[in-house]
């Protein structure tokens, strides 16, 4: 048994590791780094109640996601214009929801109805989707050496090309809806992939093939971006207890690495359809979770 003094944890030294290479291996297919299931799990499974739980979450993050986003880059299938979208939306509102969950938000049971609500909505559009009487059946796979081609940027629309078929989107409309999911990964300690990606995959009907590599990359940037201002926010005394402990967080980062190496590796493998119910499923699970808590 290990202990960590920063958190009060005590567990096994084999368990943060083989929990986040589980999760991580189902949800990197999907674009999300798995942060928004180990949150739950550190506060029940291993009785990690204070603030400091989130910036943990989000040192998750940066160990694990490089592991998805090297497999990404390599395969050709991180979509930058997209990518960049999506960070210079979230790093703005994960500062002001770090700095919320600290000052205002110890235990914020009616902003998680909201979010419960949004993260409902998406889940059942996805699900609909898939078996829907206009179910969009998608792409079953992806062969090798399939890769992004960007074919404009502006700021009005970015256009890409994917397996012959030309996708497109609005810079600012992404980047507002970014800027919102970047508050709620800055209060809740996740780096917003697990609402930025079926947002897109669904509303913006792009592929997930090539948005997942996006949303991991988007993720890590703003969880440096969380963790950094997490860490300097704890040096005030009044807020110490924000602090992150970086060697439960590394602990877990470590399946992670594997984890999203291997999820990324056998995304191109998985029918399209497959993946969204993964999300649908996720996403709802989390959603209906945070209703819950505000009522229980």
């Amino acid at each position: 048994m290990a202990y960590f003094p920063v958190s009060g944890v005590t567990c096994p030294l084999w368990l943060p590791p083989l929990v986040t290479l589980a999760i991580s291996s189902l949800t990197t297919s999907g674009g999300i780094s798995g942060a928004v299931l180990l949150l739950p799990l550190q506060v029940s499974l291993l009785g990690y109640t204070g603030p400091g739980v989130s910036p943990t979450n989000l040192i998750y993050n940066i160990v694990a996601i490089p592991g998805g986003v090297y497999r990404y880059i390599r395969e050709g299938r991180m979509t930058w214009p997209l990518t960049w979208t999506v960070i210079i939306g979230t790093l703005p509102g994960v500062f002001v929801g770090a700095l919320i969950r600290i000052r205002y938000l110890p235990d914020p049971r009616r902003f998680k109805l909201f979010a419960g609500g949004v993260l409902l909505y998406l889940g059942a559009r996805l699900l609909y989707e898939v078996f829907g009487p206009r179910r969009v059946v998608g792409l079953s796979g992806v062969p090798r050496g399939a890769r992004v081609r960007v074919l404009k940027v502006s700021p009005a629309r970015i256009e890409y090309e994917f397996l012959d078929r030309v996708y497109a989107f609005t810079p600012a409309a992404l980047s507002a809806l970014a800027l919102v999911v970047g508050l709620v990964g800055g209060i809740y300690g996740i780096g917003g992939g697990a609402i930025i990606a079926p947002f897109v995959v669904s509303i913006l009907r792009l592929p997930v093939y090539t948005v997942a590599g996006a949303a991991l990359m988007g993720t890590f940037v703003t969880s440096v971006a969380g963790v950094t201002f997490f860490h300097l926010l704890a040096l005030d005394p009044r807020a110490a207890a924000a602090r992150p402990d970086w060697a439960l967080g590394a602990l877990f980062g470590v399946g992670g690495l594997a984890g999203t190496y291997i999820g990324a590796r056998l995304q191109r493998h998985l029918p399209e359809r497959w993946i969204k119910l993964l999300l649908s499923v996720l996403i709802s699970a989390l959603g209906l979770s945070y209703i819950l808590q505000f009522f229980l």
